[in-house]
């Protein structure tokens, strides 16, 4: 077989731990989300030094007037630096003796919802970061900020499997035990009214590292464990694995020059999107609707294993077909004779809309799912959410940053299932087709 190397982002050995794909021993991602200047770059900071994942001389350079700024060693772009935001999504990695994690800079300017989309999209967990000195925390029935509500509900629609409610800058109002008391409970009637499961919520002080990495005992009436301990004991994404195959096709090596003549003699690579692919497996080619059985199967480092949703896998069928990146390979439980992913020309889906341009019924983008591109039209607007009420609002448009639920007709059928259901078959995004800007973030209902 050809050792040409394939472009598919592979898994280190050993990267799971011993507990396997899904144990607390794998490398946590997560991402850091919530308003303007609640602390985000600040918190991630703070839990790069404390946990002692930061070197000298990067503190050396993050050093003004004599004290560390904290968010610059996230905040890496000059635009950043100047103003004091965050725009883009930083990645920082740090670990401790009981895990490994991956942690998301997520912007909390409006505008830049799509960035904070795009790295919740492969989460783990979130960390919405709320500053209790921007609230009337002496109200009990106070009010959440816009980007609080706007970025735990993405979260959730996004099916980020761990939510955690950092209270951040309690050391910065009067009466800390009195403002987490009543934050807590805004947070609480919030996500029982949207639906949102919450793994804790934890008072920190990310600037003085009370509750991040050292416990700061009794602060606020607060005796539970600290920030890490709780991400340190977050589950892992379930994959889904128990679900029938289905494998999006992302690139195709061809080793034609071998003399193998009973079996197929391409690779097909890519990262199975749900099931366990298997040697003997029935599997029939979307769109052409050849069927076909899998007669081996390659993990990311070329070796004979069977390969579970979420992971790298080549594919060698037993027949030459013609199989191009965008193609699917799907399950066929019953034969040869149906694909257990049926193709859908319609789909109703909730959208987050993140063009400038508003979405409206009528106008046609391209939809990208897997690695397919079809034509898509907006056939109506049904609904826009409000973040503030979480009530349906009936819309004829979205505007920049609106979640709401449309209905789409697609060019040409694609397998897609529900969000809910399995997450890559469940999910789309629309392109501008004249600017090619990613305009929105699509999830089946």
């Amino acid at each position: 077989m050809s050792s040409i190397p394939h472009p598919i982002a592979a898994e280190a050995p050993g990267a799971y731990g011993h507990n396997g794909r899904n144990g607390h021993h794998c490398a946590l991602k997560f991402i850091t989300c919530g308003s303007v200047d609640d602390g985000k770059s600040t918190l991630i900071g703070r839990l790069l030094i404390d946990s002692r994942a930061v070197l000298q001389d990067q503190l050396a350079g993050v050093q003004r007037g004599g004290t560390t700024d904290l968010a610059l060693l996230t905040d890496g772009l000059s635009a950043e630096r100047e103003q004091g935001i965050t725009i883009d999504v930083a990645y920082r990695y740090f670990a401790t003796p009981a895990r490994k994690f991956i942690i998301g800079d997520a912007p909390g300017h409006e505008q830049y919802t799509r960035n904070m989309v795009t790295a919740a999209s492969s989460a783990d967990a979130a960390v919405v970061l709320i500053d209790a000195s921007k609230l009337d925390w002496r109200n009990p029935g106070l009010a959440l900020l816009p980007q609080t509500r706007r970025h735990a509900l993405l979260a959730h629609l996004l099916r980020v499997h761990s939510l955690v409610f950092a209270v951040n800058k309690l050391d910065a109002v009067a009466d800390p035990v009195l403002a987490y008391r009543h934050i807590q409970g805004a947070l609480a009637a919030f996500a029982q009214a949207a639906g949102i499961a919450v793994h804790a919520t934890v008072p920190i002080s990310a600037l003085e590292g009370w509750n991040v990495v050292d416990a700061h005992p009794d602060w606020c009436g607060y005796a539970g464990p600290t920030l890490l301990q709780v991400l340190e004991a977050l589950p892992n994404t379930p994959a889904d694995t128990a679900l029938p195959l289905a494998f999006p096709v992302q690139w195709v090596e061809k080793f034609s020059s071998s003399a193998e003549t009973s079996q197929g003699r391409r690779v097909l690579w890519g990262r199975v999107a749900a099931g366990t692919i298997a040697p003997g497996a029935a599997v029939q080619v979307f769109p052409g609707g050849q069927p076909a059985t899998v007669v081996q199967v390659l993990d990311h480092a070329r070796r004979p294993a069977d390969v579970p949703a979420g992971s790298s896998a080549g594919i060698i069928l037993d027949r030459e077909l013609d199989v191009s990146r965008g193609d699917w390979l799907l399950a066929t439980p019953d034969g040869f004779d149906a694909p257990a992913w049926p193709a859908r020309h319609e789909l109703r889906a909730t959208v987050a809309w993140m063009d400038d341009a508003p979405l409206v019924a009528g106008r046609v983008y391209w939809a990208l799912h897997g690695h397919r591109w079809v034509k898509a039209r907006v056939r109506a607007v049904l609904h826009r959410l409000d973040i503030s009420t979480l009530a349906e609002e009936a819309a004829t448009q979205l505007g920049p940053n609106a979640i709401g639920h449309v209905d789409l007709l697609l060019q040409e059928p694609l397998p897609a299932a529900p969000f809910a259901q399995a997450r890559v078959l469940g999910a789309l995004i629309l392109v501008d087709t004249a600017s090619h800007k990613t305009a929105g973030a699509v999830l089946v209902n």
